[in-house]
This record gives structure tokens, sequence and C-alpha cells, in this order.
């Protein structure tokens, strides 16, 4: 998988001198944005003890480069309403950067950016809101 991604990047980056002769010519220079290291896909792991973990969770969301990985086990053996508090709270950030949001199996709910996309199967429902 590693090798398409690379053999894609190089595709279509403009690595050739030659090509860059001819944009400076044409009087404007095209700069390649896909290089910075924010570009970067995280895969996170969070565990919500309690309601004020959600914090670190829709941080992390926000920054864009994140897809969340969320045990909520630890809050639903504690506190079921604070647990809806934080999964609701979870959901509208989601809407919000036009990510989804799911749980699998009865411990875990993943949360991705609006350019992934969940597979859904039995195992893997989503999550709605009340």
């Amino acid at each position: 998988m590693k090798k398409l991604f690379e053999a894609l990047r190089e595709k279509f980056s403009s690595t050739d001198y030659e090509d860059d002769i001819e944009k400076e010519d044409q009087g404007y220079l095209e700069i390649d944005a896909n290089k910075d290291e924010k570009g970067k896909i995280v895969v996170h792991p969070f565990i919500l003890n309690e309601f004020e973990d959600v914090k670190t969770v829709l941080d992390s969301l926000r920054e864009g480069y994140t897809i969340a990985l969320v045990n909520i086990r630890p809050l639903k053996e504690k506190d079921l309403v604070e647990l809806k508090r934080a999964v609701n709270k979870i959901k509208k950030t989601c809407d919000a950067i036009d990510g989804e949001i799911a749980g699998f199996g009865e411990d875990y709910i993943v949360v991705t950016p609006s350019f992934a996309t969940i597979h859904r199967t039995k195992q893997v429902q989503e999550i709605k809101s009340d």
C-alpha cells in the first residue's frame, strides 16, 4: 500500500527541473503545499474516564488530521448520563467538521474527519442522536 502512495506522489509531484523552468517562463511558480508534516493522519486512541476528558478528543478532531478511537467503557461504568453528554458533544463537533462517528463493540467509538469514511457493517453502527 505504501508503494502505491509513493508512486502516486512521484507521478503528481513536479520535481523535473525543466518543468519548473517552463513555469517560471510563464510568470508563476507552483508550490506543492502537501509536503508539510501537518498533512499526516494520526490514529489517536483516547480513554474517557470522566466528562472533562472529552476536551482532548475535541481539540484533536478540530485540528483535522486525527482519527479518534475512543474507549468509553470507564465513563460508561461510572455514569451513563455523563457518557451520553460526552458522546453528544463529540457528535456535535463531528457534525461541525463534516466527519463521521460510529460505535463498534460496546466500548469504543470511532470519529473521523471529513476526508475519511467509515465502512459500516453489523458490528459498526452509526451513532444517532436522540
